[in-house]
């Protein structure tokens, strides 16, 4: 059976047994579908298909000589998969698994966010199920990040494997019987110096963890896919300088987590643990602490709603332990002298927050327009190469 999915993509139905027998009844029906749908991609769907031989493969693999790209084989059952391993096609083919599918029913839910809600299974497992319009790819890459960091030895949580929640995705993660960084800030204010001490140590351990090249994306790259998708409010030349800001931004091997506040840090037995890994890069720290601004500094005193929810704690409070992770992670102990720092850091945030509306969020798209006119036009063009110096600089 041959269907198109939202994006006109081909999807090829494999059913029953592809042996000997039926692999040449197989291949005359797919080429002829192929060659008249070559201008679009093709997509094997394995759900049905019970077993293949080695006849069988040979098939595909004449397929794959027709294309410039990895064809996709989805929905694979776990004994079919090993034939593909076994014989090499997972080189060949992109190969996808077919997902375990789970029940959230009368599942208790333990936080929600942007992109997802999380939702407890068991005493030792949780789920993340994440928002229809999250794909496949964009999940997979949060569970791959989480595997990567915890095998460099970058403190965070076990991620297991990525299912089907009705409609949706979700990824299981070890069940973390800890509190969050932001929690316990907010229920032992006379630990704070403590506890930011602690975030600190967390990012400068980042800040300092060589990873191989391809462990993680370059944020230079994350950074011009979003200016890919700003077409809609920037004129050529504004893209062009921004192009060029990302391009000034250092080259470095070490992490940043791009979202380091303490509401994504859980305590486990005293020890600082990562989760929510989908951003991800490798990068100067110094991306690492714009962010930091941004959820620490910048949006307690201009969006307290939101970012309360998230980090777990008021306003007043993520704002002077944001001051005081500053103070501690840059060892400048002077109000005015930080303060100083602070500002050239938010000339930094106002380029990473032009960048936003291509990101694709709902949020962001909406405030696209007031972004272009009140930051990217005003503050991030007039100030193009102090921003470039600062990236290299500060």
């Amino acid at each position: 059976m041959n269907t198109y999915d939202g994006n006109c993509a081909l999807h090829i139905s494999l059913e029953g047994r592809i042996d000997t027998n039926s692999a040449p009844i197989w291949e005359k029906d797919i080429i002829d579908v192929i060659n008249k749908t070559l201008e679009k991609e093709i997509i094997f769907d394995a759900e049905k298909l019970a077993y293949i031989s080695s006849a069988g493969l040979r098939v595909l693999v004449k397929f794959c000589k027709l294309f410039d790209y990895k064809p996709k084989l989805i929905n694979v059952s776990r004994e079919v998969y090993d034939i593909f391993e076994t014989t090499g096609f997972t080189e060949l083919f992109d190969i996808r698994k077919k997902l375990r599918e789970i029940s959230i029913r009368d599942c208790e839910k333990l936080a929600e966010g942007g992109n997802g809600a999380v939702y407890r299974l068991d005493e030792d497992k949780i789920v993340k199920v994440y928002k229809p319009w999250m794909t496949f790819e964009e999940i997979e890459r949060e569970r791959n990040f989480a595997r990567t960091a915890f095998i460099n030895g970058i403190p965070s949580v076990i991620a297991y494997d990525t299912v089907r929640v009705g409609d949706c995705y979700g990824v299981v993660f070890e069940m973390l019987h800890s509190d969050t960084l932001g929690h316990a800030m907010r229920d032992n204010p006379d630990k704070l110096d403590e506890y930011v001490s602690q975030h600190v140590a967390l990012a400068k351990t980042l800040h300092s963890t060589h990873v191989p090249k391809g462990s993680f994306s370059r944020i230079q790259d994350v950074y011009h896919g979003m200016i890919d998708n700003l077409g809609k409010w920037c004129s050529e030349d504004e893209i062009k300088i921004l192009r060029g800001i990302v391009d000034s931004i250092p080259e470095a091997d070490t992490v940043t987590h791009n979202d380091l506040h303490p509401g994504n840090i859980m305590i486990q037995d005293g020890e600082l643990v990562l989760i929510d890994m989908p951003e991800v890069t490798v990068g100067p720290p110094i991306c690492d602490l714009v962010a930091i601004f941004r959820d620490m500094i910048s949006a307690p005193k201009s969006n307290s709603g939101i970012i309360e929810k998230s980090v777990g704690m008021d306003s007043d409070l993520i704002l002077k332990a944001g001051n005081l992770f500053f103070e501690k992670y840059t060892g400048i102990k002077d109000p005015a002298e930080l303060n100083v720092y602070l500002q050239k850091l938010g000339l930094l945030y106002a380029f990473n927050v032009t960048l936003v509306p291509g990101s694709k969020s709902e949020r962001a798209v909406e405030m696209g327009d007031h972004i272009m006119n009140n930051l990217l036009r005003p503050v991030v063009i007039p100030n193009e190469q102090a921003i470039k110096a600062l990236f290299s600089t500060i």
